[in-house]
């Protein structure tokens, strides 16, 4: 009866992840997507109480001139009246 030998796997050679790499594409910093499809993620995120939203607390976002101005008078307007 063979014995089962188990080996080590120690990845890709050398030569074959240089050749890999060159073909990738380049990483991406930034994604642009609708509001609408990021939105709801985002208020079940912050309503869960979810720890990752933390992480991103200081995260800058690019919005459309409009969509800030209409955030702008939003927030002016619901503020309690005295």
């Amino acid at each position: 009866m063979a014995r089962n030998r188990l080996r080590i796997y120690y990845g890709p050679e050398e030569t074959q992840l240089a050749i890999a790499t060159e073909t990738l594409p380049a990483p991406r910093h930034s994604v642009s997507v609708p509001l609408d499809e990021v939105l709801p993620l985002l208020v079940d995120a912050v309503r869960s109480n979810r720890t990752w939203v933390d992480d991103f607390g200081d995260e800058e976002i690019t919005i459309s001139n409009d969509l800030y101005e209409v955030l702008l008078a939003y927030q002016h307007f619901r503020r309690p009246s005295a």
